[in-house]
């Protein structure tokens, strides 16, 4: 068996402008949604508890199971898990069973959770508009929508490929 360091001969390095491409993107997202994040916290929310409360507010019936809901907003199973306990305390989602299922659990985002989603979804959009989508061009921002879902679709796993990741 060969240790680590004996492969490193095969690995294709980055060239300087890929270097440079990629943290370029590692900064600019973390800056992202450090952004998005402080914006949201003037409505007491961060921005993960706003991407499932939204995500909810999609959903049919406002609910969604929550493995799915995982799988969707990019969250462990024990994440999702805290995050829907922060948003119970508040009144804005409840667990219930699975109508199909009684071993799995949904989360229901509640009327008091829609109206924060209402709220929080104006401030979110101008954060968003602020901060990445006015800063490009529109063909850019285009072109960067299907570069990440490339990528996206790439690295899903098969669970999560369907529509709703689209």
């Amino acid at each position: 068996m060969s240790s680590p360091s004996e492969n490193l001969d095969d690995v294709p390095w980055l060239t300087g402008s890929e270097q440079h491409a990629w943290r370029a993107y590692l900064r600019a997202t973390r800056l992202l949604e450090v952004a998005l994040d402080l914006d949201l916290s003037r409505h007491g929310t961060q921005l993960s508890e706003y991407e499932v409360v939204s995500m909810l507010s999609e959903a049919p019936n406002g609910r969604m199971r929550m493995s799915a809901l995982a799988d969707l907003v990019v969250q462990s199973r024990s994440r999702i898990t805290h995050t829907a306990s922060r948003l119970e305390k508040r009144g804005w989602v409840r667990r219930e069973p699975c109508a199909d299922d009684r071993r799995g659990v949904e989360l229901v985002l509640t009327d008091t959770g829609r109206e924060h989603v209402a709220l929080m979804a104006k401030c979110h959009v101008q954060s968003v508009r602020e901060h990445l989508i006015d800063i490009l061009d529109p063909e850019e921002f285009i072109a960067l929508g299907s570069s990440l879902q490339k990528i996206r679709d790439a690295l899903a796993a098969p669970s999560q490929a369907g529509d709703a990741l689209r």
